[in-house]
């Protein structure tokens, strides 16, 4: 199972077009957005992946209305963070802020992955058998630094795409 992983996109819609065509083409099973879409607009663009999307809301989509209409209109599973989901025999906890991170790993030794965003920087990292991973920046406007990532959820194998 491919999962698509997408962070901040911060209301820049040809980098959310962009991508959109990356999953499609791609062909990821799932696409787990880690928060601050910012608008209802934004998040309607989402309708035009090819698979499911789901995850949570980010500090700045807090205070914007119609981001759960928008969810709802579309199928989209979006919660307050954390949202913890099995993919692939896999347990995936997914955040926006890293802030909550530690304490909540304390409370779920059991975890394989933990997606999360807010800082706009790439991380990979293993710690304790545990996956960390942020894709980083996906809403500037500097052509090829853009990046989103995509995990293959059988070995946890993660390639980060630029765009």
């Amino acid at each position: 199972m491919l999962l698509g992983v997408v962070s901040d996109t911060h209301n820049n819609i040809k980098n959310v077009k962009d991508i959109i065509d990356i999953f499609n083409t791609e062909k990821v099973d799932v696409v787990v957005h880690t928060g601050d879409i910012s608008k209802p607009e934004t998040l309607k663009e989402f309708s035009d992946l090819n698979c499911p999307m789901l995850g949570v809301f980010g500090n700045n989509d807090r205070i914007e209305k119609g981001l759960i209409e928008v969810c709802e209109e579309f199928n989209f599973d979006f919660r307050a963070p954390p949202f913890s989901i099995k993919l692939a025999d896999r347990n995936i906890a997914i955040f926006h802020e890293p802030d909550l991170i530690e304490s909540y790993v304390k409370l779920n030794l059991d975890l394989d992955l933990i997606l999360h965003g807010h800082t706009h920087r790439y991380r990979k990292e293993t710690i304790n058998k545990i996956t960390y991973f942020n894709p980083g920046e996906s809403a500037g406007f500097i052509k090829g630094k853009n990046a989103l990532g995509i995990i293959d959820l059988k070995d946890l194998n993660i390639r980060r795409v630029f765009f």
